[in-house]
């Protein structure tokens, strides 16, 4: 039998893989800047759309992050419990839960004005690479849709 049959199976070839290794190591630069904000990783992504919308409900915010409700609720509530948001059922439609915005979740959003220049400086990227990387990562996100 030929090795190269196997060839697929070698780690160097799956394109999932130096995704998640990148997706890891990307993650582990964003922790000391968060640290000072007393945040995760992901209670950062969560800020991020709360900063921008203000007010969404789960769902909304489920599918703005590629995040199931069992991931986001204990999420939501560190984050409520910090005082960065409140949550609150829709009076329109009760199975809806509203995510709003507080003012130290505000406050904290001048906390984090540069963390995107700092982790910029972290990534060996040239900007134009930064960009269509970016590009083809939400055009893979699209197509697993």
């Amino acid at each position: 039998m030929s090795e190269n049959k196997y060839e697929a199976l070698k780690i160097k070839n799956q394109l999932c893989f130096p995704l998640y290794a990148c997706a890891r190591k990307v993650v582990q630069r964003y922790t000391p800047f968060l640290d000072k904000l007393d945040l995760t990783y992901t209670q950062y992504i969560v800020m991020m759309v709360l900063w921008e919308n203000k007010s969404v409900t789960v769902k909304e915010l489920g599918r703005i992050l590629f995040l199931d409700s069992g991931t986001l609720t204990p999420l939501l509530k560190k984050l409520e419990a910090k005082g960065f948001l409140v949550r609150k059922r829709s009076e329109a439609d009760e199975r809806n839960l509203i995510v709003t915005i507080s003012r130290e979740g505000e406050a904290l959003r001048e906390k984090a004005l540069d963390i995107p220049a700092k982790m910029s400086q972290c990534v060996a990227l040239e900007p134009e690479e930064a960009l269509k990387l970016h590009e083809i990562l939400y055009k893979m996100l699209g197509e697993m849709e």
